[in-house]
């Protein structure tokens, strides 16, 4: 599995005009099959990053990554991000076989199942796999035959062509995960819109993408105390009935710093309440405290 990460930070004004480029990073990683980190380089503190070979993806690589550069994490930085999001963006990355071959399981797990094999139980992990769901076989693994996934258009858009960075061709089976995060001040209040996708590259070929996750998250945050003050997740793309039905419980986040989402989120949204994805949506919040002083930064420089 090869992995480009690409991420930056930008300031556009309600005039439009040219964009600013605050922050720019790039990542790109070799991992097995296993998501185990092979070979691994960044455009910077490239020395530094050598330290994660050998690690996987899951949750004690992001405590590895916090003790190695805790000062990226600090400052929310596109670098923290990209390495922060190896693991979720890995563990989704081989749905994108299920588009081009129908044997994708088996490719994923390396052989065909033999007799007596025991299958990962994913019963009560998250919301799209409650007990009694569509995603469940009856000895509680997922059972993938009722999927959903919707085609999707390019994510630039003609009329604000540097609304994206540049995105890499991908010929042949592919995976992107996009994420997006725009924050703007209205008097005492912070504006936060989050888009988010999964998405594989099509077999029928053309621009057009197939999508099996995507959500748009609304909020807004108290400007002095930075304290969440609302939050709506609309559910847009996602591969079972029962998905949605983690989005409704966002709201439990209300009242909480956004600092500290990165780890009420798991604790307040585990299990059948949460949706995996929704709850990474909501991670990347911790992030806008620095946007938002970023933010201020730009507009004092700007009234001098």
């Amino acid at each position: 599995m090869s992995m480009h990460g690409h991420a930056r930070d930008i300031y556009t004004t309600s005039q439009g005009g040219a964009i600013r480029l605050l922050a720019e990073d790039d990542v790109q990683i070799l991992a097995s099959s296993a998501r185990e980190i092979l070979e691994i380089h960044s455009g910077r503190r490239n020395a530094d990053v050598q330290a994660l070979i050998g690690q996987k993806g899951g949750g004690y690589l992001r405590g590895a990554i916090a003790k190695l550069l805790p000062d990226e994490l600090a400052a929310g930085s596109p670098l923290n991000l990209l390495l922060d999001d190896f693991s979720g963006a890995s563990l989704v990355a081989g749905w994108a076989w299920s588009r081009w071959t129908p044997d994708w399981q088996t490719r994923l797990r390396g052989q065909a199942p033999r007799p007596g094999d025991r299958r990962r139980v994913m019963e009560g992990i998250c919301s799209g796999f409650q007990p009694g769901a569509s995603s469940l076989a009856d000895d509680g693994a997922e059972d993938a035959a009722d999927q959903s996934s919707a085609q999707v258009p390019p994510l630039q858009h003609p009329g604000d062509p540097e609304g994206w960075h540049a995105l890499d061709v991908q010929d042949g089976v592919g995976m992107r995960r996009a994420r997006r995060l725009d924050v703007w001040l209205e008097g005492q209040l912070v504006h936060i819109d989050v888009g988010f996708q999964d998405s594989a590259t099509n077999p029928a070929g053309g621009p057009d993408r197939i999508a099996v996750h995507e959500y748009h998250v609304q909020a807004t945050a108290d400007l002095e105390s930075l304290v969440l003050r609302s939050v709506i997740a609309h559910p847009r793309v996602l591969p079972y009935r029962e998905c949605p039905g983690a989005s409704p419980n966002v709201s439990r986040m209300i009242g909480v710093r956004l600092v500290d989402l990165r780890l009420e989120v798991p604790r307040e949204l585990s299990g059948v309440a949460g949706c995996t994805h929704l709850n990474d949506v909501l991670r990347s919040l911790s992030d806008v405290p620095q946007l938002v002083s970023r933010l201020h930064d730009e507009l004092a420089g700007a009234a001098l």
